[in-house]
Formats: C-alpha cells, structure tokens, sequence
C-alpha cells in the first residue's frame, strides 16, 4: 500500500482515502461522525445550495461563511476549503484569500489548476497554509472551456496532466483532486506521485475518492454525475415528510396541540 510523505495533514489520511463534501453544520458532523477523512467545503455550492448552473459565482464570501459553519460539526476530519473563481489570480491575492479561509477554520485550501498555479502554490504553502491541488477538468473554467470533458484523452494532454502533478507536488501541495480524468492517466498520475490522489470520475486507481454529500444520499435528484452511486433517498423522504405535514395541517384531527 502506498505511504504518503510526512505532512501534519497527509499523516492523517490512510488510503484507500475517503473524501465528501459538505456545505453545513449537519452535513459536516454526520460525515465527520460516520469517518469520513477528509471533508471538503466546496465551491459546488454553487450548484447544490444556490440552484445556479457552475460554480462560477460563488464568493469568497460565501466560502467562508460555509467553512465556518461546516467546522462547527467537524472534529476529526481533515477540512479543507475551496478558493472559489477569482480569489487567486496572483501569489499575494491567493495568500489573502487563504488565510481567510483558514481563519474560518479550513486546515487547508484547495486551488484549481496545473503549471500555471505552480508559483501561487508554492507562495501559499511557504506561508505556512497546507494546499491540496487539483487537475483535470476544473469546473471554474467550464464557460471558458465550453462545457465538461474527459481529461487525459491524447497523449500530449495526459503528458501535460502528469508534469503538472509532479510540479504540484515539489511546489508543496499535500494532495492532489484529479476530476473526471481517464483512468489509465489517473492511475498512471497516483504510481508517480508520492502526495495522495483523490478521485472523482477518474476510475478506481486512485488513493482515495471524493463525492458530493447531495449524491451519495440522493438529496438532488434533479441531476447526479454519471460516476457518482446514489446509496439514499433523501429527496423521497423529505417529500413524504412534506406530504404528511401538510396533510396534517389540512385536516385540524390530526394536528398534536
């Protein structure tokens, strides 16, 4: 089994990894109570609070309102935050932004990106903050690139992905998200690196794997990824929940005075 290098943070994960997002109180505790390692307060928020199309109108405001409240149910997990869209366009603003997230209660940030983050990285870790990367498809670019794709599928853009990771890593990242990255360069990716991978749609060769907490319990049935499983019905029973409700409002007999 792999061994991750010394790091406060990576010291505390144990492959096989097992990641969720959380964007609340409730969300937060009942993964952190449940074992989950690492939970992440993430810009899907966007989508998954806020009903909007991406994640490219989340705040940095917001992000640290949800952290804050999010560590509140956390004790165990490792959590880390994302810096959502235009919150790290250079070193100093990516510092900034990091520390806001930490003092919120983030043990680390996580950043979107390949060579061209390298240099923000290595500014934000030098600083004292821990940074988990990420590479593949970055969903804050989704406008520019036009929609979501499979990364890694020639053989010039998997070389590209692979150098990238290699580059995070000696920049100091702790770990590494890959998103929706062909397996085969994922798993090539997870042998080079000695940081963990955490996966999500890029097949099983990865360290560990992260979902959204929504589609684990099935708490947003409007749309679930093609790879994430769905292992509840929350939006069933909430319905029925409602239904009844309402149902004993309508008709007074039943109501408990």
């Amino acid at each position: 089994m792999k061994t991750f290098p010394p790091h406060p943070l990576s010291n505390r994960l144990k492959a096989p990894i097992t990641a969720i997002t959380a964007y609340d109180y409730p969300g937060g505790r009942l993964c952190d109570e449940a074992g989950i390692q690492l939970i992440l307060v993430g810009d899907s928020l966007g989508m998954m609070v806020a009903g909007c199309e991406d994640t490219t109108s989340v705040t940095l405001d917001q992000m640290v309102y949800h952290t804050r409240i999010v560590r509140r149910g956390v004790q165990k997990a490792v959590l880390v935050a994302d810096l959502p869209i235009d919150t790290y366009r250079d070193p100093d603003e990516a510092i900034d932004s990091s520390r806001r997230l930490i003092e919120a209660g983030a043990d680390a940030v996580k950043l979107e990106g390949g060579i061209e983050q390298v240099a923000k990285v290595r500014k934000i870790v030098d600083s004292g903050i821990p940074l988990c990367a990420h590479l593949g498809m970055l969903p804050q670019r989704v406008r520019e690139e036009g929609g979501y794709r499979k990364k890694g599928r020639v053989a010039a853009e998997a070389k590209e992905l692979l150098e990238a990771g290699l580059a995070l890593e000696e920049a100091g990242a702790f770990a590494v998200v890959l998103e929706s990255m062909v397996a085969r360069v994922a798993t090539e990716m997870t042998r080079s690196l000695r940081i963990p991978t955490i996966g999500i749609g890029s097949g099983k060769g990865c360290d560990g794997q992260v979902r959204v907490l929504h589609d684990v319990i099935g708490a947003f049935p409007w749309f679930v990824p093609p790879f994430a499983k769905v292992h509840g019905n929350v939006a069933e029973v909430i319905r029925k929940s409602l239904d009844a409700y309402r149902e004993e409002v309508v008709d007074s007999d039943k109501v408990d005075a």
